[in-house]
């Protein structure tokens, strides 16, 4: 059986497994092998049933005494009851509908089970335990692997696949350089795939994690590194003079630059003038002005001959966006276009035509803007907007519409400078620290359901003296089986207890055409008080809005809520967020208090990768980041960080990866990215 046999081979997979194999991206011993397990059970020691403690995974040895079936065969759940017994106590188990295992369980004969025992009215009982006959090959003592699973597949078939396959981990040869093997104390990989799954003690399980964890952020790192090392080498790309003057735009702004957004467009300005295109991420908190270093880069990218587009993930934003571009680059002499899904197929065709002659200076648009008719005459800055919501082969599609043009990327969701590293592998980071001036911090309070009738007194005080409020929802209506308040139980609430308050409702089960006709009510002053579900937590800039109520905000991440809030506080008015609660567990408690103490991104992001970790937060698939087995980018960041200098070392040895030395690790990556992000190796 060699490595890169079909999982067929091994005997007992026939075309069902195989599928169901193939479903966990398993075709292949190698990748069997590659299955990690995600926890141990350990199984070395029988415990005596008297001594072994409650609702804990125990192992225990019992003669079966005695054994009965429920009364009626016919009844649901009709109950298998086992008597154990051992040197100091009996036991009880129970199979539900347990009729298929009545003649497995002989009077007088010894079994061990692996369960959790419980009371029940004085009784020692286990429910459904893991079962053998005592001598049985099956009966497996030891540190036992316990692995992810797909439907149809139990733990015990994943165990006997990896102990069919476990021969071949001898095939694995060391593939990595001797200097990085010593300097990394790094055992065998061979040694490290047989102990990662069927250890004997705890040093084996450190010994193997270790390697497996090192070898797959190596892997990561060298393909990001290679990437981003292509990116930034690449030549051709539209260079913009730096004699190009911006002072015209600067000084139609109703305000003064921060030194943040200052610094940023410093960065940018030397990345235009590079004859190597711009590849760059502008991170900026909720309110820090991302957009007008945007439009600083626009501006001076058209005054330069060329044309510039902005892609938003919704028809609401990319409007918004429009809205603002046309008023501050109109009376400039910029001509300023808007494309999205809504337009009537007329006006479309007018759009696409101007970009092609050159007459449409900047576009701002959604998704319809990469589709195959749309083309420019000339691109030489392509921005995406709210990057988190788009992948990176989109990014990729909208570039390809011109000739190597400048690409930035904005996002408002703050993520820590060594995770974006990680998430944005290919582009050169910039972050906005500073808010724009006059800006007040939004004071945030946490309250419980008692107060409910106290808020809303709050916000129509706050109605009544002229501002705007939003409630955000988790749910759209009522659940049976989740216990908050739904967006349409809260909006009903309200017109009934505050009928005065012009009040609308807006969330996802809605039409588009119908979110965009109350959010733009709502931005117009004709609605007073949102309530909402998270629709509104990117794409919607109201500076009267100065109250937030969030109900159950025990249901939302941190980093979530911390976007919500960032909807008010863009005016010059006091702003209020207030987190009402409808759980006072530990967790919900830590996360609101968190929000309370905090209004940067930055931090609260850190604490949420703490609570979460990265995958739960920003879904690795829509960054086109590959997915890790074994690897976790938060708690393994010491390993991150070693096997980012080593792969960093290998490409300045070796660009392109070309030598025997690295021919290995080359495969391995072409492997691990696949079609997630297109490299040239």
């Amino acid at each position: 059986m060699n490595l890169q046999d079909n999982v067929s081979v091994i005997k007992g997979v026939g075309e069902k497994k195989k599928k169901l194999l193939h479903n966990m991206n398993v075709d292949t011993i190698d990748d069997l092998l590659h299955i990690f397990p995600r926890k141990y059970e350990d199984r070395r020691n029988i415990s005596y049933i008297m001594e072994a403690p409650f609702d804990t995974e125990t192992l225990i040895k019992g003669k079966v005494t005695a054994r009965q079936m429920g009364r009626n065969p016919y009844r649901r759940n009709n109950p298998l009851k086992i008597k154990i017994q051992d040197e100091s106590a009996g036991l009880e188990v129970i199979f539900f509908n347990g009729r298929y295992l009545a003649n497995y369980f002989s009077i007088g004969a010894e079994y061990t089970f692996y369960g959790k025992i419980s009371l029940n009215n004085g009784k020692r009982q286990m429910i459904h335990p893991e079962f053998h006959r005592l001598g049985d090959k099956d009966d497996i003592r030891g540190i036992l692997p316990v692995y992810p699973l797909t439907e149809g597949i139990t733990q015990a078939n994943m165990r006997k696949l990896q102990r069919e396959a476990i021969a071949a981990a001898d095939y694995t040869g060391e593939w990595l350089p001797d200097t990085i093997v010593a300097r990394h104390n790094l055992c065998s990989p061979s040694y490290a795939l047989k102990n990662i799954h069927f250890p004997i003690d705890e040093r084996n399980i450190r010994e193997a994690r270790f390697r497996m964890i090192f070898e797959e952020l190596l892997i990561l790192e060298t393909g990001l590194s290679y990437i981003k090392k292509g990116a930034s080498e690449r030549s051709g790309g539209v260079r913009i003079e730096e004699h190009i003057s911006v002072d015209e735009f600067i000084a139609s702004l109703p305000f003064e630059l921060t030194d943040g957004q200052k610094k940023v467009w410093q960065e940018i300005q030397s990345d235009l003038a590079s004859p190597k295109a711009m590849n760059r991420l502008v991170q900026g908190d909720v309110g820090s002005g991302k957009t007008v270093v945007a439009q600083l880069a626009m501006y001076k990218t058209v005054k330069s001959g060329y044309q510039a587009v902005m892609m938003a993930p919704t028809e609401l934003l990319a409007k918004q966006h429009y809205n603002s571009m046309k008023k501050d680059f109109e009376p400039l002499g910029l001509k300023v276009d808007l494309l999205c899904s809504s337009l009537k197929s007329k006006e479309k065709q007018q759009v696409i035509q101007d970009l092609e002659t050159g007459e449409t200076d900047i576009l701002v648009g959604t998704h319809a803007i990469i589709q195959p008719d749309v083309s420019f005459k000339n691109l030489g800055i392509v921005i995406t907007d709210e990057q988190h919501r788009f992948g990176v082969q989109q990014r990729n599609i909208l570039a390809e519409k011109g000739d190597h043009p400048n690409i930035l990327v904005m996002t408002a969701t703050p993520i820590p400078r060594t995770l974006a590293v990680i998430l944005y592998g290919d582009l050169d980071i910039s972050i906005i620290d500073t808010k724009p001036h006059g800006r007040l911090p939004i004071k945030t309070y946490l309250r419980y359901e008692a107060s409910r009738k106290d808020i809303y007194d709050f916000v129509s005080e706050k109605i009544r003296e002229g501002r705007q409020a939003y409630v955000v929802a988790p749910l759209i209506e009522d659940s049976d089986s989740i216990n908050c308040h739904s967006a349409q139980w809260v909006y009903e609430w309200l017109k009934k207890k505050y009928p005065d308050i012009n009040t609308g409702l807006v969330h996802g089960g809605m039409k588009q055409d119908e979110k965009d006709r109350v959010m733009e009510d709502f931005a117009a002053g004709k609605i007073d008080l949102l309530v909402a579900t998270v629709v509104i937590e990117v794409g919607i800039d109201v500076a009267n809005a100065t109250v937030m109520v969030i109900e159950n905000s025990e249901r939302f991440g941190l980093a979530q809520l911390h976007q919500l809030r960032g909807r008010v506080g863009r005016g010059i008015h006091q702003s209020y967020c207030i987190l009402l609660s409808g759980s006072e567990g530990k967790i919900a408690e830590e996360r609101n208090k968190i929000l309370c103490s905090s209004d940067d991104g930055f931090v609260i992001a850190e604490e949420d990768l703490k609570m979460r970790g990265p995958g739960e937060i920003f879904g690795t698939r829509q960054h086109g980041l590959p997915e890790l087995n074994i690897s976790d980018l938060v708690r393994h960041g010491e390993i991150l960080e070693a096997a980012k200098k080593e792969s960093e070392s290998i490409l300045n040895e070796d660009a392109m990866l070309e030598s025997e030395k690295y021919k290995v690790l080359r495969t391995k990556i072409k492997k691990m990215f696949g079609e997630n992000i297109r490299l040239n190796l």
